[in-house]
């Protein structure tokens, strides 16, 4: 069982690094069990199809992003405002570490190449964005609790934040440059409060 089990597992951390640096398309089961040293048949034993796979991928990138990254940003050690701003940082240190080149968001990424081709892992990437806006949007209502923001729609607030982190991303990953990431994250949360602070109401 263990032995299965690390086979698996080995497919999906090579798919997601292979698709990390190249996309989906570019990507060949071929190369995937070459990478993971895996053969052909027990590729086909555990996923009917590169897209079964890469269904998996972006299960355990999201758990991993939940875990190393949501979660420890979101910790209520620091006022909610001040969470964003951890969060950024720590965006700023994973893509770092990464190498010389900025990789952009993995899920974006595959948003972007996907989403008009296949429906099903169109539906898996909803899904994942829906669970960053939740996190958003727990937070964003503490900080109007707290009197740090005005009052503002938190559903609309946190849409808002993830359009703006995801447009950080890719802007980041087409200049090839961290530095882009840590300026446009100081503007996040005054972005957000503009787009979702209810509308002025003007006489006539």
């Amino acid at each position: 069982m263990g032995q299965t089990s690390n086979t698996k597992n080995r497919l999906i951390k090579a798919a997601a690094e292979l698709m990390s640096i190249r996309g989906y398309n570019a990507v060949g089961v071929k190369e995937i069990c070459e990478w993971a040293g895996v053969n052909k048949g027990s590729f086909y034993y555990f996923f009917p199809s590169k897209r079964d796979l890469a269904l998996a991928v972006l299960d355990a990138q999201w758990e991993a992003t939940r875990g190393e990254l949501l979660d420890p940003a979101f910790a209520r050690d620091l006022p909610p405002l001040e969470r964003f701003q951890r969060l950024f940082q720590m965006v700023v240190a994973s893509q770092r570490d990464t190498g010389e080149q900025v990789r952009g968001c993995f899920f974006g990424n595959l948003a972007l190449e996907l989403s008009a081709q296949d429906e099903i892992i169109r539906h898996k990437l909803q899904s994942i964005f829906q669970g960053w806006c939740e996190y958003f949007e727990r937070v964003l209502v503490e900080a109007v609790t707290a009197g740090d923001l005005p009052e503002i729609d938190p559903a609309a607030a946190a849409q808002a934040l993830l359009a703006y982190f995801e447009g950080m991303a890719l802007l980041a990953k087409v200049n090839n440059d961290f530095g882009s990431v840590e300026q446009l994250a100081q503007r996040a949360i005054h972005a957000v409060i503009v787009a979702a602070s209810p509308p002025v109401q003007t006489n006539g």
